[in-house]
């Protein structure tokens, strides 16, 4: 999975949280859905975006944006 990918899951999965949340408890988790949005749309222009940097911190993401959960195996010989 790429990152991108994993990016625009992540935010479509918060976004329906917040909705049930919103509608179940109390309409202030909408705030969730609203911080959502603007992340995304700052995740467009400076390219910064929280769960991307965690997976590149703990070394699971290649040179080709591809996700390796749990990180690299080496290869045996």
């Amino acid at each position: 999975m790429k990152t991108d990918s994993l990016v625009r899951l992540l935010a479509g999965f918060m976004n329906l949280l917040g909705l049930a949340l919103a509608h179940f408890v109390s309409p202030w988790w909408l705030l969730l859905c609203a911080f959502v949005g603007v992340n995304l749309i700052q995740s467009v222009f400076t390219g910064f975006c929280p769960p991307t940097l965690l997976l590149e911190k703990l070394g699971w993401v290649d040179e080709n944006r591809v996700i390796h959960w749990g990180g690299f195996r080496s290869a045996k010989s």
